[in-house]
């Protein structure tokens, strides 16, 4: 039966096998000595340790998105800017055309919104006056 300090069972605990860690019999190896202080700590420990490892594997992905997403905008628009500075012709005009279209909708809602906000005024003032004439005691 072997002993619990032998290298091969401390292999065996730290692996699930027998297999020779990484770098050959080096129990000292800095992963096997990673994976004996992670099950020398408490759960509350594991679970931080775990946290942050989730973290910063969470953040390595998104800044690998948003660098492929960089990379295929810059790209796309190397590839389109020909296409863009031939119809510049069109796009300028339909972009002063829609700029005044919004603007104009938005300051006409902007009126009828005030304009709604005064009729309603007046006419609560007015009703509230004549349901006082009709019922004096009210």
């Amino acid at each position: 039966m072997a002993d619990r300090t032998s290298p091969s069972h401390i292999q065996q605990r730290l692996y699930g096998s027998t297999i020779a860690p990484p770098h050959g019999n080096n129990i000292n190896h800095p992963i096997a000595s990673f994976l004996r202080q992670l099950q020398s700590q408490s759960p509350e420990h594991s679970r931080q340790r775990f946290g942050l490892l989730a973290f910063f594997i969470s953040c390595g992905i998104l800044l690998l998105l948003t660098g492929i997403t960089l990379t295929a905008f810059v790209l796309g628009f190397i590839a389109f800017l020909p296409i863009i500075i031939i119809s510049s012709p069109i796009w300028i005009p339909l972009f002063l055309l829609v700029t005044g279209f919004l603007s104009v909708a938005g300051f006409l809602f902007s009126t009828a919104a005030d304009t709604a906000a005064h009729v309603k005024d007046y006419a609560g003032g007015y009703f509230h006056g004549k349901l006082k004439d009709a019922a004096p005691g009210a």
